[in-house]
């Protein structure tokens, strides 16, 4: 049994900075926690640590913070809270305080970067007068959703402000803006674009033939999800969705609307599937729920607004539901409820374009092959991909970050993000098939982890995400939850490199590993097998001290062949000294694969690797049993999670 090193808050003046940091002294130990007992738990703590204001929270007299629902990654959970100045919403004062499942207090990223100090709020203009401005903003205005009065501080100076959110057009199209009027001056303090574009059964003319869950009421099927009743696909000339009395939809046809809906409403269930397979998250914007997809959009074009998706054309009338689009757009509005709301600093689409490539691989479509281009298969303007990931410039993009990446067009702004992503996924010389991608600095090769742990990390740092994010933020956030992730820094050694290789720079705030530096997943042992070949179960089994063998299964259907002679079992367990474990994988029929053995000599917390091995010789339909047993006394531990692709 290890010693252990007394949990402790880090906070000095040094990281009383925007969105800073706060790192723990080390490392607590893990133990089976019941889901709902733990997120309470972090809900606790992260309560109280607020409470004692500690100088990271730049808080000031009159300011209130207000706590939301906790979001549960893995072992590890996120608390955000807004924050109130004599009531007042304020915007740009959010936070996130990140506790383990003993409520211990890990990391804590704050957006704002002064105390907001003493400040009237008692406005000179009227809501009305700031609402006539605002709406200046706009080329036309065809509806007001309200106004407030609201203290920005997005900017570190703190001004009163008329915050309205507007619908209309701008110079570059359809819009939903919000905007904040100085409520003293009347100056246009910020604007902020809302809405974020990409420049039973059925038949779509990207997808193919494909399966879909719908609704029946009474006689008539529709485009709804069963479980899910604000998921749909609907025609966006009258927002009505789709529905008919034989559950058959689409003819394959591209300029088809019915077509187009069932190209989206695949793709949005199979992400839907992915968020909570591979990342544990509940539909699309984390309580179960998530927005009506409407296919007619008159332009060539798709975009979320924060309260639907919609979709539009290629230059050749055909509708643009590809699985990386739609992933995409759908992308967004994960991204937009997570806390800090959508990111930020011209990483807005390179977020979005890592969650719509997780979709395409997930869904592993023979018609939409997996790959690292976005927008392939729609050719939205008759000239190919809008972006290529492992090489943004082939699309006219950057592949390096520079000073000016946060003031690119944004879309532009996505090149350095996406090769970053590349690079963390795939590595430098894949051997699955995809494309070399080089380093813009520093020399080496990158071995990649796989797409599902690089989607991994990167969805834990957007679950430590503020209202000030940027791409400098994003390297701190993902070397953090690289590191939370993977206890031998293997993780966290790739991701470095791969932001190093795009010329991201370190930060003061970024955290260091010092741990074994022992390879990384390979890039083929996450990507995902033909559809109903691959399993996983992320139930916690305890695992008793020296005690019997205990048991995870994982029943494989749909996959009408053997085992691969490659097949891959990708096993996390959580445990003090897991040199004390053996671990075996029991086919259907008995046979048993050892995949780790017990070693004295290994003392390292936890066990997070990916296990190849030949099972050729079994069929791949049945119960497969992950075997773990404790041989020795003093140390205890769990099943976290494991994944099998046979």
């Amino acid at each position: 049994m290890k010693s252990r090193t007394p949990v402790v808050i880090a906070v000095t003046a040094a990281t009383a900075v925007a969105s800073a940091m706060v790192a723990v002294a080390g490392p607590a130990t893990a133990q089976p926690v019941e889901p709902a007992v733990a997120a309470a738990t972090a809900a606790d703590s992260a309560s109280a640590l607020v409470a004692d204001r500690p100088p990271v929270l730049q808080a000031s007299a009159d300011e209130a913070f207000v706590q939301h629902q906790v979001i549960t990654s893995g072992n590890l959970h996120y608390v955000p809270f807004d924050r109130t100045y004599k009531g007042l919403p304020v915007i740009g004062g959010d936070l996130v305080v990140v506790t383990d499942n003993a409520g211990q207090t890990k990391y804590t990223s704050v957006a704002q970067s002064r105390p907001i100090g003493s400040l009237a709020v008692t406005p000179k203009l009227t809501a009305a007068d700031s609402l006539t401005i605002a709406k200046k903003q706009l080329k036309t205005v065809s509806e007001v959703e309200g106004t407030r009065l609201v203290v920005e501080a997005t900017n570190g100076t703190a001004r009163l402000a008329w915050e309205s959110t507007i619908k209309g057009t701008s110079e570059e199209g359809i819009s939903r803006l919000t905007v904040d009027v100085d409520a003293l001056t009347g100056a246009v303090l910020r604007t902020y674009e809302n809405v974020m574009d990409v420049a039973g059964t059925g038949t779509g003319w990207i997808n193919g033939a494909v399966s879909l869950d719908t609704t029946l009421s009474g006689s008539t099927y529709s485009l709804r999800d069963p479980s899910m009743t604000t998921l749909s696909c609907q025609d966006s000339s009258t927002n009505t969705v789709f529905s008919g009395t034989d559950n058959a939809w689409g003819n394959g046809t591209g300029t088809s609307k019915e077509t187009g809906c069932v190209d989206a409403f695949y793709t949005a269930q199979k992400q839907k599937a992915m968020l909570s397979s591979w990342l544990g998250r509940n539909g699309f914007n984390g309580s179960g729920g998530g927005w009506p997809i409407r296919v007619g959009l008159n332009q060539q074009n798709a975009y979320y607004d924060g309260t639907q998706i919609q979709i539009g054309k290629n230059t050749a009338g055909q509708w643009i539901s590809s699985a990386d689009v739609v992933g995409h757009e759908l992308g967004h509005g994960v991204d937009d409820t997570t806390p800090g709301g959508i990111s930020r600093g011209g990483t807005q689409e390179f977020v979005a374009d890592t969650i719509g490539a997780a979709t395409e691989w997930f869904a592993n479509n023979a018609n939409d092959a997996p790959d690292y281009q976005v927008g392939e298969e729609v050719n939205l303007v008759g000239s190919g991909p809008i972006r290529y990931m492992y090489n943004p410039s082939l699309a006219g993009d950057d592949n390096c970050y520079s000073s000016s990446t946060p003031s690119d067009e944004v879309h532009a702004a996505a090149g350095p993000g996406n090769h970053w992503f590349y690079l963390l996924a795939e590595g430098t010389n894949p051997t699955n098939g995809q494309p070399a991608s080089t380093r813009c600095s520093g020399s080496g090769a990158i071995t990649g982890v796989g797409i599902q742990t690089a989607m991994k990390i990167m969805y834990n740092a957007m679950l430590m995400k503020t209202s000030s994010s940027s791409y400098v933020k994003y390297r701190t956030w993902t070397l953090t939850a690289a590191k939370a992730l993977d206890s031998t820094c293997g993780l966290f050694n790739t991701t470095k490199a791969a932001w190093d290789a795009v010329s991201v720079p370190a930060q003061t705030a970024d955290p260091t590993c010092s741990g074994s530096t022992s390879p990384t997943v390979s890039p083929t042992a996450t990507t995902p097998a033909p559809a109903g070949c691959t399993g996983t179960n992320a139930t916690d089994v305890s695992i008793p001290d020296l005690g019997a063998a205990v048991y995870s299964d994982i029943a494989i259907s749909g996959c009408a062949r053997n085992a691969s002679s490659t097949s891959t079992v990708a096993v996390n367990i959580v445990h003090t000294y897991r040199g004390d474990l053996r671990v075996d994988l029991v086919a259907p029929d008995g046979s048993t694969y050892n995949l780790k053995p017990i070693s004295t000599s290994d003392s390292a917390d936890n066990v997070n690797a990916t296990y190849t091995t030949n099972l050729s010789s079994e069929a791949a339909n049945g119960t497969w049993r992950l075997k773990v047993q404790d041989t020795y006394r003093n140390d205890t531990g769990y099943i976290n999670t494991w994944t099998l692709t046979v």
